[in-house]
């Protein structure tokens, strides 16, 4: 999960006033080709223990950063499969989370960070509700797919 991650923004502005109204674009605190000093200073890092990119601090620029921050939300994605195949397990599923939120100087929407949730399942041959289980199956599957030619 990247953590205090933003960049990304649409180029629309929020008005005081209705479109279209000049005073409104005058009022504005930041043109829309300028970038204001929250956007210029926002930095992006990685809160989990896992080893990927931007565990510590790093400005992405506004155009950048939403595939910057998929990029690296699979890179979670991509480990939890690699330790899945390590132990023998299954990665029962894996989703990605792309946060966006609104800059309170300029009012721009910036991608803001990303949240991946995995989960994977091991085998637990130690476990006695397992060979349990395994034993009931054991009496019940042989026989249960049997075919019988005329």
């Amino acid at each position: 999960m990247i953590g205090n991650v933003s960049d990304a923004y649409n180029d629309y502005k929020i008005y005081p006033y209705a479109l279209g109204n000049d005073r409104a674009e005058k009022d504005s605190a930041v043109s829309s080709s300028e970038e204001c000093q929250t956007c210029k200073n926002r930095k992006y890092q990685d809160g989990s223990d896992e080893m990927v990119s931007f565990k510590s601090a790093a400005h992405i620029s506004p155009q950048a950063a939403a595939g910057r921050v998929r990029a690296h939300e699979g890179e979670h994605v991509s480990n939890a499969y690699d330790k899945a195949a390590q132990k023998n397990g299954t990665v029962v599923y894996a989703s990605v989370s792309i946060h966006t939120s609104v800059c309170p100087e300029c009012g721009k929407t910036y991608v803001s960070g990303g949240t991946t949730n995995t989960a994977i399942r091991y085998p637990n041959e130690d476990n006695p509700y397992q060979k349990n289980r395994k034993a009931a199956d054991a009496t019940i599957l042989p026989g249960a797919n049997f075919d019988v030619a005329v």
